[in-house]
């Protein structure tokens, strides 16, 4: 059972949680690479928006960096002979 959605990296109004759910659940093997890319891709975005922000936001660092360490597990699980980015 696919995620269904229609999610793509170009979709910037996609929050990254919703992308990287997408990623951890999706059931087709031959998209999953796909989704996982999106995933980072966004975490590394947001990542990028809190760098600049003059807030607090030490408790979403924590998430982001271990939801880009699922990731990169999930793909060298999924993908043993990928490389990790």
């Amino acid at each position: 059972m696919s995620t269904g959605s229609s999610c793509t990296p170009s979709d910037s109004n996609i929050p990254w949680h919703v992308l990287y759910h997408a990623a951890l659940f999706e059931t087709d093997r031959d998209k999953i690479p796909d989704r996982i890319t999106e995933a980072e891709n966004a975490i590394l975005s947001r990542m990028k928006e809190l760098f600049v922000a003059n807030a607090d936001h030490i408790d979403e660092d924590i998430v982001l960096d271990d939801a880009l360490y699922a990731l990169r597990a999930l793909r060298t699980c999924v993908l043993p002979d990928a490389t990790a980015a």
